[in-house]
């Protein structure tokens, strides 16, 4: 993979985030799977992440918000 194949540019997650109001740090305490403040940075700014790892978000961001989002609402590369 290029490494301009690995950046998707700016991703719903984080529109997501400041609709809910919610930090980086928020996301990380919902989580009860092991999720860093580096995943969250990663996944809003649009690098390309694992699906493990989109889906640790995906299930943090639920836990947090009571929404039931999928994957597809996150990312738009996935």
């Amino acid at each position: 993979m290029q490494p301009s194949e690995r950046d998707r540019g700016p991703q719903p997650l984080a529109a997501l985030l400041e609709r809910h109001a919610l930090s980086h740090h928020a996301l990380v305490d919902a989580s009860d799977e092991q999720l860093t403040h580096k995943m969250v940075a990663r996944g809003c700014k649009g690098r390309w992440l694992t699906p493990n790892v989109r889906a640790k978000l995906v299930r943090a961001l639920n836990r947090a918000t009571g929404e039931s989002y999928v994957e597809r609402d996150l990312f738009d590369y996935a």
